[in-house]
């Protein structure tokens, strides 16, 4: 095996220009393939976290629905028939029966990371004469901070005010660009029952989503809760999340029969989010892949190239002693030898590539949390990469390796 080593890197030396264009080809396959992987998955992380970080993996709620048996139905026949107009949704309170028995039973199941209550109340922010619809959010500051990042979220204020402080709130930017509202200003809110209360401003929170922060707005749920006139134990929302994320929407059926709640598990509430990462992988996978293959068919014909110039050499060795196999084992080290040292070359351009990339500034008011480009910086991607591109360069070596070893060198030396 020496022997035939030191041959196939005497041949490599021989068509040295070629045979680094071959490697050149299958660095620049691998350095596209890693950074284009780890550019696209870390856009991808970041485009779901917008919605991921602040979303429980499992939220239960009561949603108001119209009963299913309206009473008008009750003691008729076969012959007769009830016809309903302008069915009215059951008159009662969007809140959790037994929700602090609920939190209990959840904190004790092994599944379950975190429960966190919330109330969510719809108001109007009177700005003179004009009324704002806005929504704020009863949380749990401390558990929001620790489960759902609500901190880096907050682009003015300390959300340990919030946690702490009564009659506080943290506006959405977008809605506190249009009051004109800062840290520490008092803005008026109206509840749906016609209550008025002042509020103090504590922070102002961006998302990322235009749209979400004109309406959404956080108050700890004690606030709220004294805002809406609720006792202590009024809940409309309880949130949950899990160790493992993939058992969100079993266990949101199981939840939900359980407690006769509804249920909605992450998987379903952002399935177009999902659906849009997996078609963004695909491609990059697709384009890489593609990309070593090209480099392959680089390697493949540099190879043919090289045995139909070096037939001479080939039937002389096999006239010394060399078996058909040994020549194939030679041209397969070549194709291997080019393989690893364009792979090797490849991973260090990808990491550098990726490294450049994450410290190129990209500064947005969109994503305030947001200073470079993102990128994933996975091991997974170069093992793939790796992999792809020796059997790619096997299989691109293969073929003129198995042409070479069956040389007739009777033919060739007669021939001369």
């Amino acid at each position: 095996m020496k022997l035939l080593l030191s041959i196939a890197v005497t041949l490599l030396r021989a068509k040295l220009r070629q045979s680094i264009v071959a490697a050149v080809g299958v660095m620049f396959s691998i350095t596209m393939f890693v950074t284009l992987l780890g550019f696209m998955n870390g856009l991808n992380d970041l485009l779901d976290g917008l919605i991921l970080n602040r979303t429980p993996h499992i939220r239960l709620y009561n949603e108001l629905q119209a009963s299913p048996r309206q009473p008008i139905e009750y003691g008729t026949d076969s012959t007769t028939h009830a016809f309903i107009r302008s069915v009215k949704p059951k008159d009662e309170l969007p809140r959790l029966r037994n929700a602090t028995a609920i939190m209990d039973a959840l904190e004790k199941d092994p599944r379950v990371l975190a429960v966190s209550p919330r109330l969510v109340a719809q108001v109007f922010f009177n700005v003179g004469t004009v009324d704002l619809n806005g929504q704020v959010n009863g949380i749990d500051v401390m558990q929001e901070i620790r489960y759902y990042k609500f901190a880096d979220y907050l682009v003015a204020g300390d959300p340990q005010d919030l946690a702490t402080g009564n009659n506080t709130i943290v506006l959405g930017k977008g809605l506190a660009d249009m009051m004109e509202a800062g840290i520490g200003e008092v803005v008026q809110v109206t509840t749906a029952t016609g209550e008025r209360t002042m509020l103090r401003v504590s922070g102002i929170f961006q998302s990322g989503i235009a749209d979400y922060d004109k309406v959404q707005c956080y108050a700890n749920i004690k606030t709220v809760q004294k805002l809406l006139a609720r006792p202590g134990s009024y809940y409309t929302d309880i949130n949950v999340k899990l160790h493992d994320l993939l058992t969100a929407p079993a266990l949101a059926k199981e939840l939900s029969a359980r407690f006769d709640v509804d249920a909605l598990d992450v998987q379903t509430a952002n399935a177009q989010f999902e659906t849009g990462s997996d078609v963004r992988n695909i491609i990059s996978y697709a384009v890489g892949m593609v990309l070593l293959i090209v480099a392959g068919f680089g390697i493949y014909n540099i190879l043919n190239m090289m045995i139909y110039e070096k037939l001479d050499a080939i039937a002389i060795l096999k006239a010394t002693g060399f078996s058909g196999s040994d020549v194939r084992r030679i041209f397969l080290m070549l194709s291997m030898i080019i393989g690893v040292l364009g792979a090797v070359s490849g991973l260090l351009g990808g990491f550098a590539m990726q490294n450049v990339i994450d410290n190129i500034p990209f500064v947005t008011a969109a994503l305030p949390t947001v200073k470079t480009f993102p990128i994933d910086y996975n091991p997974k991607y170069y093992i793939i990469a790796v992999t792809f591109a020796l059997l790619t360069t096997w299989v691109a070596g293969w073929f003129p390796a198995r042409k070479a070893s069956q040389v007739d060198p009777v033919e060739i030396i007669r021939g001369k």
